[in-house]
């Protein structure tokens, strides 16, 4: 591919670098500015991160179009969650906050489940009524997301504080147990639980040799991006949560507005992507990316972000509060409800959908 043709494809990820060479150049200049200034640049680099994200995803997209279900959305939910784990690792320095952590993770999986399977089961089944799709999928996650924030999430508020220590370390070796037997199922002999066979117009020959050869320094080219594009977002986040944190002091926001602005960012790709897979009628694609995320979401950047809280000694608030235990428990039993006959339609998308606006107005009203 030559060059020009790749700076105008990836405009975007030069949009961003040279936004973050105006971070590091202005940074000192717009917080003398002013809490005004400093919001408006927070947005700014909020959109850009969008943006970057976008990129990231897009070539996760590539990938798993290459390799096909359950293999693509896994590539696409991890590459979401490691932008997710890198924005809170460095907002974390820059925060005071002992539940952005805890707010993140609650929020991503009302967003995930309720905002973008809701969203796209309600927009599919007004297109096509009856979706399918596999519903040992649907089964398989909800237990393991169920059991995941149970015991990272729930439990934590009944742990004596002088003992945290000691169940941090065991919810960090849980949470790698649960991940590991979930990969070697979504990967290995029970990979089409996570799988749908939709009909096929026709099959496609073999491809020529000079095709097999393109497509290989495409899925190079991709891997590269994304790498670059995570380092990326990484320099932006950086920059985004000093003018945040500047911004919104003493404003009044609620506490879980920043938790809320770190899983919509990692989220951006995955709507757009859920989308496009249930207006095409692939709603295995959908519950892939919806509940995968949100287990990914919870398994992964929970150990993390405890190992982090066990070096530095100072621990997170993990257990949630009861609305927001109220709200991951709705969430889930309708979850099992509607996900349990491998179809979905406009009604079961409805119920989800509502229970994000739910969310919505809760962290509006800082409950």
């Amino acid at each position: 591919m030559r060059l020009s043709s790749l700076a105008k494809q990836e405009a975007f990820l030069i949009v961003a670098l040279v936004t973050a060479l105006l971070g590091y150049m202005f940074e000192h200049t717009i917080l003398e500015l002013g809490k005004t200034a400093a919001l408006v640049a927070a947005v700014v680099f909020v959109a850009v991160i969008i943006m970057v994200s976008t990129r990231v995803a897009h070539h996760a997209e590539v990938l798993a179009h290459k390799v096909g279900d359950p293999y693509g959305t896994m590539i696409l939910t991890l590459s979401a969650v490691a932008v997710e784990v890198l924005i809170l690792a460095i907002m974390m320095g820059t925060t005071s906050s002992p539940t952005l952590v805890r707010d993140t993770i609650y929020s991503a999986v009302m967003l995930d489940i309720n905002g973008i399977l809701g969203l796209a089961a309600l927009l599919g089944g007004l297109r096509h009524g009856e979706q399918p799709y596999n519903d040992d999928s649907s089964r398989t996650y909800g237990v393991m997301i169920l059991t995941a924030m149970g015991i990272s999430m729930i439990v934590p508020e009944f742990i004596p504080p002088d003992r945290w220590h000691y169940y941090s370390a065991f919810t960090i070796g849980a949470m790698i147990a649960l991940y590991g037997v979930f990969l070697k199922m979504q990967v290995g002999p029970h990979s089409y639980f996570f799988s749908y066979t939709y009909p096929r117009a026709k099959t496609p020959g073999a491809k020529p040799n000079a095709e097999q050869d393109a497509e290989q320094e495409s899925a190079k080219l991709s891997i590269a991006i994304i790498l670059a594009g995570v380092i990326i977002i990484g320099v932006l986040a950086e920059f985004m949560s000093a003018f945040m944190n500047s911004g919104l002091e003493g404003s009044g926001a609620p506490p879980a507005l920043m938790a809320a602005v770190v899983a919509a960012i990692s989220a951006a790709p995955e709507i757009l992507t859920a989308m496009r897979a249930a207006l095409r009628n692939r709603m295995q694609s959908v519950v892939n990316i919806a509940m995968g995320a949100s287990l990914s979401t919870v398994i992964l950047t929970v150990p993390v972000m405890e190992g982090i809280a066990l070096y530095t000694g100072q621990p997170f608030i993990m257990a949630m509060s009861p609305v927001q235990t109220v709200m991951v428990a709705i969430t889930l039993i309708a979850a099992a409800i509607n996900l349990n006959d491998g179809h979905t339609n406009a009604i079961e998308g409805m119920t989800h959908f509502v229970l994000f606006a739910t969310f919505i107005m809760l962290t509006g009203l800082g409950v």
